[in-house]
């Protein structure tokens, strides 16, 4: 079977520690996997939410785009609770772009963490 051609992004600052790449470039678009905090900030949310939407700017960059060309975010968030907190600091870092989002509370994390987001972007055209 042949595969698609795909260029596999890497996160030095923060290798996984699964069978899986942090970032897949293919057919114009930007597939981020679920991003955790690199360190985690017990009881602190917002820290953490901002920490992975940092990590997640980073890996966006080392694929050639930004948060302005994200297209679709998903987010597990620990507890209903916490929604408006995280409506917060998303806004924050994505201004005035709206990307299309999906917020999905859960009961826990891998690691004890609070938030997970993955991203979809589009690669800008030349």
């Amino acid at each position: 079977m042949k595969q698609p051609n795909m260029r596999l992004i890497d996160n030095p600052t923060n290798p996984p520690a699964g069978h899986y790449s942090p970032a897949v470039v293919c057919n114009g678009f930007v597939f981020l996997s679920g991003v955790l905090p690199a360190t985690r900030q017990p009881d602190d949310f917002k820290a953490e939410v901002g920490q992975v939407l940092e990590q997640s700017k980073k890996i966006l960059a080392r694929s050639g785009c930004g948060l302005a060309d994200v297209v679709q975010c998903t987010a597990y968030i620990v507890g209903t609770g916490n929604w408006p907190a995280f409506n917060e600091v998303y806004a924050s870092f994505f201004e005035q772009h709206k990307p299309a989002r999906t917020v999905v509370p859960v009961p826990e994390l891998h690691h004890g963490s609070l938030v997970e987001i993955q991203m979809i972007a589009a690669l800008p055209t030349a």
